[in-house]
């Protein structure tokens, strides 16, 4: 029988463009909030026997969870046979050990949440830190899907002779990719502790990269504050202004307009997360790591 996709959250046109390359019907969900605040949701497409996908990113993720969880639940109270999610953003790796006594490891916690909700996972370049995988932490089966090769096309399209820059160590195996995969060359700068709450950027010689175009890369933009210090430390070694692109656009606060007024020609970002700087999208990325995915039960067109 057809799956169904629903858009969890906001996500409407993502929704229904991925139930589109599936083959999927896309799925309608009524939802309103009680005058006490709670949350008022109703399935209004039948899902008992089929396999149900729910999909939405998970930025700012605190006042969403206990939405996804009842959606989980509400589809397998209906007969649904599996409930999957797609979270083409993955909340809730940074806290992944305790540092301080008492800390919550939220990592864990998250993982276990959702895991108990859902019977496999799609997402797009999760920030791991500590953890070699997602199946440290997720018991369920996951899928990683990876926007390299689509950083690398759109860069190869828009930025004439560019140059691929990462701004600290921790981004240069995901730099690497994206630099061979565009063929273009790369250079990473190094962070530098200088005092127990500064720490400064040092670029390698760029003299010999002076005709190019930076384009500085990174997998997540959230404060910006890396990604404007080096625009900066192009500037001041005489390169031309910097685009900068990543795959999941966070942007606390008012981090994308402090990266322009910093200098980026332009940020260019993926549709994990919705938003104006949006240029290349993971749709086909999300529909084909579903369609190969047959240990989680899903049937290819």
């Amino acid at each position: 029988m057809t799956a169904v996709v629903f858009a969890a959250f906001d996500e409407l046109a993502l929704a229904e463009r991925l139930a589109e390359r599936l083959g999927a019907i896309a799925g309608v969900i009524e939802s309103r909030r009680f005058p006490d605040e709670e949350t008022y949701l109703r399935l209004l497409t039948p899902v008992a026997d089929r396999d149900v996908i729910f999909v939405g990113s998970l930025d700012r993720p605190d006042p969403k969870l206990a939405r996804l969880v009842f959606l989980a639940e509400a589809a397998r109270d209906l007969g649904a046979r599996r409930v999957g999610l797609v979270a083409p953003y993955l909340a809730y790796l940074r806290q992944d050990a305790r540092f301080k006594p008492g800390e919550a490891v939220t990592a864990r916690s998250f993982a276990r949440i959702v895991s108990s909700a859902f019977d496999w996972l799609v997402t797009v370049d999760p920030h791991l830190h500590r953890y070699a995988s997602l199946a440290e932490v997720y018991s369920i089966p996951t899928a990683v899907l990876h926007a390299a090769p689509l950083a690398a096309q759109w860069i190869a399209q828009h930025v004439a002779e560019p140059l691929v820059v990462g701004p600290d160590r921790e981004s240069e195996q995901w730099v690497a990719e994206v630099a061979r995969a565009a063929g273009v060359p790369y250079v990473v700068f190094e962070k530098v502790r200088v005092a127990d709450m500064r720490v400064d950027l040092r670029a390698p010689d760029l003299a010999p990269w002076r005709s190019c175009q930076p384009a500085l890369v990174d997998d997540v933009v959230s404060s910006g504050g890396t990604m404007i210090e080096a625009l900066g430390l192009l500037a001041r070694a005489g390169l031309q202004a910097g685009t900068c692109v990543a795959v999941h656009a966070l942007f606390a606060g008012d981090a994308h307009e402090r990266l322009r007024a910093a200098g980026a020609r332009e940020v260019a970002t993926s549709d994990t997360i919705p938003h104006p700087s949006n240029r290349f999208s993971v749709l086909a990325l999300l529909a084909d790591g579903v369609r190969s995915a047959s240990a989680f039960g899903m049937r290819a067109r």
